[in-house]
């Protein structure tokens, strides 16, 4: 006989899994503390449409010699940032809950800025900033989030991974401009 690690009786866990069937993939095995989650994503949601906006206005307003490019940039971090944004959407319908998109709330729940600089070192700097404050928020968060909730965890931690990825970008482009 060959012994088992799994630990659950596959009996109960199919069991479980026709009850609350409404729920969808949130079962009983779920830890997290869902409201708090919601919230906490909502607030990340309201952060990514801000750094959205701020990003589309950043490569609207780009100018002067070195413009081009930082224009794409900023053009590609905001396409980036929208995309970030759609995954917690998803998340939060997910979790049972309902993306907050109200936008008399949004900049009061962002935790970034929006800030439009006015020359294109003003505008890497606010981006860099507001990337910097995303990497600190989102690290609290994923630390919150632990091992009770491991998807919402992993979907955080990719998004954490390309905030890195854009304030590395910026830092350069900053550098560069001012060499």
């Amino acid at each position: 006989m060959i012994k088992s690690d799994f630990i659950t009786d596959i009996q109960e866990i199919r069991k479980r899994a026709r009850q609350h069937i409404e729920e969808g993939a949130v079962t009983d095995g779920y830890q997290g503390d869902r409201e708090t989650v919601i919230k906490l994503l909502n607030d990340s949601l309201a952060t990514e449409i801000v750094c959205v906006l701020r990003y589309k206005r950043h490569w609207l307003m780009a100018k002067g010699i070195n413009s081009e490019p930082v224009a794409a940039e900023f053009a590609q971090h905001a396409q980036e940032e929208q995309e970030h944004a759609d995954k917690i959407g998803k998340r939060i319908v997910q979790l049972g809950g309902e993306p907050d998109l109200n936008p008399s709330t949004l900049l009061g729940r962002s935790h970034a800025d929006y800030a439009e600089g006015k020359s294109l070192i003003d505008m890497i700097k606010e981006d860099l900033i507001a990337e910097r404050i995303a990497i600190d928020t989102y690290t609290e968060v994923i630390r919150y989030i632990g091992e009770k909730d491991p998807t919402t965890r992993r979907m955080l931690e990719g998004i954490l991974e390309q905030e890195e990825e854009h304030a590395d970008e910026l830092a350069n482009m900053l550098a560069n401009l001012h060499s």
